[in-house]
């Protein structure tokens, strides 16, 4: 058995070896694209069809279609070396606001009821394109072509190396220099409830072979919740491991840090890294650990044993839990609290991992929508995802695979609930 057993009394330097698994640095290097300002965005009513919606049913039983009343808008957000970029509002019956953009197919702003029927914007991000454009740490976006980790950016398939950039060194993270995260998608469908993107990543982007479709699509249901699927094909075997990046704070993105939260995650283990932050192979269980969700808690219950150690390493939540529960069925992974405003938000995925990230590398530099300064712990990640690393780990027990071939379907659905309480 691996983790902290017995007196938690040790510095985090001591215990992360085989606890803790650090994000990515605040501000990557960002290319500067030439942009076009918009002066004067147009908007206009695409569509107020009805179309399906997802309600949540029990845990390992099949999601029903029912049919909303849904607007949407478009709004011109600029240009980027001539690709047009727009940004999508999405409204349910409830007054529930999703707003997306084709750059990097990320969630700008999520604005959801609470207990008094109040909207607050609960997803950290920027009021305009420039503020991504600026360089962020992934806030809403995207991430592929494989998120989170590779160790030393090296990984062999079909008998051939492969080198990819070590943008947190010493690793690659993210899907490189210029991930999914950078790129301006097609818009492929647009109507009253859902966005479809698409983007084609050319053999040899970033490192990686083959030449890769991914699409996403966003969908909100009239029942308060917003979908998120995603899927990819490939012409020569490739990896492939995509995420959906977004900051949450249920009290809204503005509002402090998120410490007192209420946190359930639906998994007994999880996966302990290295020094370099690499998961060591193994599955270990969370009893007896401050990763320990399984009966709901607060975040900052034990969130100060997790030291840190100096700018690199501030310290906080950053690991993958294994999910209890089958993968590839919907599943509930998570479900969050907020006393103050009475929003809950459960996150049900069809993938067997979930990252549990605390916003630890914010440090009031970023300045986001409305001037709001992000600090530490402004926000937590939970990102669904294949595991850290999983190319290395191929084979193993308990492990998944990221290869896609020709012929297959990679797929991935998310689905985030939001009630009251």
């Amino acid at each position: 058995m691996c983790g902290l057993t017995g007196s938690l009394q040790a510095t985090y330097p001591e215990i992360r070896k085989r606890a803790i698994q650090v994000e990515e640095p605040l501000k990557p290097e960002v290319r500067k694209p030439t942009i076009r300002p918009v002066i004067q965005p147009s908007i206009s009513t695409i569509n107020t069809t009805a179309v399906a919606q997802v309600q949540v049913q029990p845990q390992g039983t099949t999601a029903i279609k029912s049919r909303p009343t849904a607007a949407q808008t478009e709004e011109d957000w600029g240009d980027i070396d001539g690709q047009a970029v727009s940004l999508y509002s999405l409204k349910n019956k409830n007054g529930m606001i999703a707003k997306i953009t084709n750059y990097g197919a990320l969630l700008t702003a999520l604005q959801v009821p609470d207990r008094d029927g109040e909207l607050a914007d609960v997803v950290l991000g920027f009021d305009n394109l420039q503020g991504y454009l600026d360089g962020h740490p992934y806030f809403g976006c995207t991430v592929g072509r494989i998120a989170n980790r590779i160790a030393k950016g090296k990984f062999t398939l079909e008998n051939q190396e492969y080198t990819l950039a070590t943008n947190n060194a010493p690793n690659h993270l993210h899907g490189g220099d210029v991930g999914f995260d950078k790129k301006v998608w097609t818009v492929e469908e647009a109507d009253a409830h859902s966005v479809k993107m698409a983007y084609t990543s050319p053999d040899g982007e970033e490192g990686y072979p083959g030449r890769l479709t991914a699409t996403v699509v966003y969908s909100l249901s009239d029942n308060n919740a917003l979908q998120v699927e995603m899927s990819a094909t490939t012409d020569a075997t490739t990896i492939v491991n995509l995420v959906n990046h977004s900051y949450w704070n249920l009290e809204g993105h503005n509002s402090g840090n998120i410490l007192g939260h209420e946190l359930m995650l639906n998994a007994s283990t999880y996966t302990p890294v290295d020094s370099t932050f690499i998961p060591i192979g193994t599955i270990d269980p969370v009893k007896h650990t401050p990763f320990d969700f399984t009966q709901a808690k607060a975040i900052g219950t034990e969130i100060n044993q997790l030291i840190g150690n100096g700018p690199s390493d501030p310290g906080g939540y950053d690991i993958n839990f294994v999910l209890d529960g089958e993968y590839g069925e919907m599943k509930l992974a998570a479900k969050v609290k907020d006393y103050k405003s009475g929003r809950v938000m459960e996150i049900y995925t069809t993938d067997p991992g979930v990252q549990f990230y605390t916003g630890n590398f914010l440090d009031g530099t970023v300045k986001g929508k409305g001037g709001a300064v992000y600090r530490k712990n402004a926000a937590f990640c939970l990102e669904t995802q294949k595991y850290p690393d999983s190319i290395n780990n191929e084979g193993k027990q308990g492990w998944y695979s990221v290869i896609l071939r020709p012929g297959e379907t990679y797929s991935h659905t998310d689905l985030y609930k939001f009630t009251t309480d």
